[in-house]
Protein backbone atom coordinates (compact mmCIF):
# COMPACT_ATOMS: atom_id res chain seq x y z
CA UNK A 1 0.00 0.00 0.00
CA UNK A 2 1.30 3.47 -1.12
CA UNK A 3 0.44 6.35 0.83
CA UNK A 4 1.32 10.00 -0.91
CA UNK A 5 1.89 12.93 1.63
CA UNK A 6 2.38 16.94 0.68
CA UNK A 7 5.92 17.81 -0.05
CA UNK A 8 7.10 13.83 -1.45
CA UNK A 9 9.07 13.75 -4.45
CA UNK A 10 10.49 12.22 -6.87
CA UNK A 11 13.35 11.41 -5.32
CA UNK A 12 11.39 9.72 -2.62
CA UNK A 13 9.77 7.22 -4.46
CA UNK A 14 13.02 6.45 -6.07
CA UNK A 15 14.94 5.95 -2.78
CA UNK A 16 11.45 3.90 -1.44
CA UNK A 17 11.56 1.69 -4.24
CA UNK A 18 15.14 1.13 -3.82
CA UNK A 19 14.64 0.27 -0.21
CA UNK A 20 11.75 -1.86 -0.67
CA UNK A 21 13.02 -3.76 -3.84
CA UNK A 22 16.52 -4.54 -1.48
CA UNK A 23 14.83 -5.07 2.15
CA UNK A 24 15.62 -8.75 3.43
CA UNK A 25 12.43 -9.80 4.38
CA UNK A 26 11.57 -12.90 2.88
CA UNK A 27 13.03 -16.46 3.80
CA UNK A 28 16.48 -18.23 3.00
CA UNK A 29 19.00 -19.87 5.53
CA UNK A 30 17.16 -17.50 7.84
CA UNK A 31 14.18 -15.84 8.62
CA UNK A 32 14.26 -12.80 6.75
CA UNK A 33 17.59 -13.12 4.67
CA UNK A 34 16.09 -12.81 1.08
CA UNK A 35 15.21 -9.26 -0.67
CA UNK A 36 12.18 -8.96 -3.30
CA UNK A 37 14.98 -8.87 -5.93
CA UNK A 38 16.72 -12.00 -4.67
CA UNK A 39 13.31 -14.14 -4.69
CA UNK A 40 12.47 -12.72 -8.12
CA UNK A 41 9.05 -11.58 -6.69
CA UNK A 42 6.82 -9.16 -7.78
CA UNK A 43 5.01 -5.78 -6.70
CA UNK A 44 0.89 -5.44 -6.29
CA UNK A 45 1.30 -1.19 -5.64
CA UNK A 46 -2.15 -0.23 -4.16
CA UNK A 47 -2.51 3.77 -3.95
CA UNK A 48 -3.84 4.25 -0.31
CA UNK A 49 -4.26 8.27 0.39
CA UNK A 50 -5.53 7.03 4.01
CA UNK A 51 -2.01 6.00 5.44
CA UNK A 52 -1.68 9.83 5.16
CA UNK A 53 -4.47 10.21 7.95
CA UNK A 54 -4.73 11.23 11.36
CA UNK A 55 -6.28 10.98 14.18
CA UNK A 56 -4.83 13.53 16.65
CA UNK A 57 -7.37 15.82 16.94
CA UNK A 58 -11.05 15.20 17.86
CA UNK A 59 -13.07 12.22 16.69
CA UNK A 60 -13.16 12.01 13.04
CA UNK A 61 -9.65 11.41 11.27
CA UNK A 62 -7.91 14.17 9.00
CA UNK A 63 -6.23 13.53 5.43
CA UNK A 64 -4.51 17.27 5.22
CA UNK A 65 -1.23 15.51 4.70
CA UNK A 66 -2.72 13.52 1.99
CA UNK A 67 -1.33 15.25 -1.45
CA UNK A 68 -3.68 16.33 -3.71
CA UNK A 69 -4.41 13.51 -6.46
CA UNK A 70 -2.74 14.74 -9.53
CA UNK A 71 0.38 14.79 -7.89
CA UNK A 72 -0.51 12.03 -5.99
CA UNK A 73 -1.11 9.90 -8.75
CA UNK A 74 2.09 11.15 -10.59
CA UNK A 75 4.24 10.30 -7.70
CA UNK A 76 2.11 6.94 -7.50
CA UNK A 77 3.16 6.07 -10.98
CA UNK A 78 6.80 7.71 -10.12
CA UNK A 79 7.58 4.68 -7.64
CA UNK A 80 6.17 2.14 -9.57
CA UNK A 81 8.39 3.02 -12.43
CA UNK A 82 10.98 3.24 -10.19
CA UNK A 83 10.74 -0.40 -9.41
CA UNK A 84 10.12 -1.70 -12.84
CA UNK A 85 13.67 -0.13 -13.62
CA UNK A 86 14.83 -2.00 -10.55
CA UNK A 87 13.86 -5.70 -12.54
CA UNK A 88 10.32 -5.77 -10.41
CA UNK A 89 7.56 -6.93 -12.26
CA UNK A 90 4.87 -4.45 -10.70
CA UNK A 91 0.70 -4.57 -11.03
CA UNK A 92 -1.20 -1.69 -10.12
CA UNK A 93 -5.21 -0.91 -9.08
CA UNK A 94 -6.55 2.34 -10.88
CA UNK A 95 -5.18 5.26 -9.21
CA UNK A 96 -8.26 7.24 -6.71
CA UNK A 97 -10.70 3.95 -7.71
CA UNK A 98 -12.65 2.27 -5.19
CA UNK A 99 -11.43 -1.37 -5.42
CA UNK A 100 -11.91 -4.48 -3.32
CA UNK A 101 -8.38 -5.62 -2.30
CA UNK A 102 -7.81 -8.64 -0.61
CA UNK A 103 -4.61 -9.54 1.03
CA UNK A 104 -2.80 -12.33 3.03
CA UNK A 105 -0.62 -10.84 5.52
CA UNK A 106 1.15 -14.45 6.12
CA UNK A 107 3.45 -13.94 9.52
CA UNK A 108 4.10 -11.46 12.12
CA UNK A 109 5.86 -8.51 10.40
CA UNK A 110 4.19 -5.58 9.00
CA UNK A 111 6.54 -2.57 8.35
CA UNK A 112 5.77 1.19 7.54
CA UNK A 113 8.58 3.01 5.96
CA UNK A 114 8.74 6.78 5.55
CA UNK A 115 10.70 8.60 3.05
CA UNK A 116 11.20 11.94 3.02
CA UNK A 117 13.82 14.80 1.50
CA UNK A 118 15.68 11.83 -0.50
CA UNK A 119 15.87 10.12 3.03
CA UNK A 120 14.17 6.64 4.85
CA UNK A 121 12.76 8.26 8.11
CA UNK A 122 10.99 4.83 9.56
Amino acid sequence: LLGVERGDTERDAEVLATKLAGLRIFPGDKPMDRSLADIEGSALVVSQFTLAGSVRKGRRPGFDRAEDPARADELYQSFCSAMRKLDVPVQTGRFGAHMDVRLLNDGPVTLLVNCRDGSITE
